[in-house]
C-alpha cells in the first residue's frame, strides 16, 4: 500500500459545547509540527500515549483503558494480571481505568499445565 497524503482535522474552536454538531476543519499546514505527534485514524488525528510494558516502550492511541489495551494485546479472554505504576489492577477495574502518557505496566498470563 503507497499513502501519498494524510488528512488530519482539529476541532473548531467557533464551535461552543451547546452545539451538538461536531465542526472539524483540516489543520493548516503551519501546524504539522505538532501533528507528528498524533496518528491518524479514519480521518481524524489522536493524541499518542507512551507507555511502557513489561520494560519495553510503546506508542498508543489515547485515550485508552486497561481492557481496550488488553484488546489490542489480543490478551482477551486469558488470564491476565496487570500491575500499572507498581499496583496491581484488579480485572473488574479494566474497563474503568484510563492509562495516561508514561505509565509503567507490569502484564503477566497464566499458563496452566501439569
Amino acid at each position: 500500500m503507497l499513502i501519498l497524503g494524510v488528512i488530519c482535522f482539529e476541532d473548531d474552536p467557533a464551535t461552543t459545547e451547546a452545539d451538538s454538531r461536531a465542526v472539524r476543519k483540516p489543520v493548516s499546514r503551519n501546524a504539522w509540527a505538532s501533528v507528528w505527534s498524533k496518528i491518524d485514524v479514519a480521518g481524524f488525528c489522536f493524541p499518542m500515549i507512551a507507555i511502557t510494558i513489561n520494560g519495553e516502550p510503546r506508542q498508543f492511541a489515547a485515550p485508552l483503558s486497561c481492557q481496550q489495551l488488553i484488546d489490542r494485546l489480543e490478551l482477551a479472554g486469558k488470564r491476565v494480571a496487570l500491575e500499572r505504576n507498581g499496583e496491581i489492577v484488579p480485572r473488574s477495574r479494566f474497563g474503568d481505568q484510563q492509562l495516561a502518557d508514561g505509565d509503567r505496566l507490569e502484564i503477566v498470563v497464566a499458563v496452566g499445565g501439569g
